[in-house]
């Protein structure tokens, strides 16, 4: 059988724009003298899973990308979302399609740890899978609770590491003593469904959560996940920056 990493031909895009509501211009927060941009480029270039683009919605993260030595696409500022985003730049980097698979990662993620994109890749060795991505199980009931914790309604194979998911939400499902987990907002799209998906109107479950992951299931896409052991930070707030300082370690 073929693995993900002699099946797979993927791309990594970051997309990323600075009209933040909560954390303005956060793609230039500096992190230890670096924008934090920069710190998640950095860190999905060491996964070394294919070539790294980012997908920027303003010159200002352009210029401190390739600053740095990193690959841009401009896209449309306007676009409506990051998925979007992706989209256009891996269209336009590659029209031809010669890469299968688009590694869709967050720019707020400067505490990636780079094989979590190898992980994502490993439920689309499955030729039945649309979309991978990533969850962690949730061991304390604050976080089960908490609507910004994305949960996942998840049906793991025998092997107990990946599994389908059947629904995505805020509340802190399933109800009962089964197992939750925590959805980590990374993923792994093959080129046609990232196609669809981005092509596909927007479902009324993806409206009510606030889940745009919702979508694809609507659409009847298979959204597979692996199971991993770390978050990475998400900044969102100026709190959660001033944790990232903490978190990355300074480069010499």
């Amino acid at each position: 059988m073929l693995t993900a990493s002699t099946a797979l031909n993927p791309l990594v895009v970051i997309p990323s724009r600075l009209n933040a509501t909560r954390l303005p211009n956060k793609p230039l927060a500096e992190i230890h003298g670096e924008p934090m941009i920069v710190h998640v480029w950095r860190r999905a270039v060491a996964a070394a899973v294919g070539p790294v683009v980012v997908a920027c919605g303003d010159q200002a993260i352009a210029d401190v990308v390739m600053q740095f030595g990193g690959s841009v696409v401009l896209t449309d500022p306007d676009l409506p979302s990051g998925s979007d985003r992706v989209y256009a730049a891996a269209e336009e980097v590659d029209p031809d399609h010669d890469f299968n698979v688009v590694i869709n990662l967050q720019g707020d993620m400067p505490t990636l740890d780079p094989p979590l994109l190898h992980s994502v890749l490993e439920p689309l060795a499955n030729p039945q899978v649309d979309i991978a991505t990533l969850a962690v199980e949730i061991d304390d009931m604050r976080e089960a609770m908490d609507p910004n914790v994305v949960k996942i309604a998840l049906a793991l194979q025998e092997d107990g590491v990946i599994g389908r998911a059947l629904y995505f939400s805020r509340a802190p499902i399933p109800h009962g003593d089964a197992e939750r987990y925590h959805h980590l907002g990374i993923y792994a799209y093959r080129r046609d469904a990232l196609r669809r998906f981005v092509t596909s109107p927007p479902a009324v479950l993806e409206t009510s959560e606030r889940l745009e992951q919702l979508r694809a299931l609507s659409a009847g896409m298979r959204i597979d996940v692996r199971l991993v052991h770390t978050v990475p930070l998400g900044v969102d707030t100026e709190a959660d920056l001033e944790r990232a300082r903490t978190l990355v370690y300074r480069r010499n």
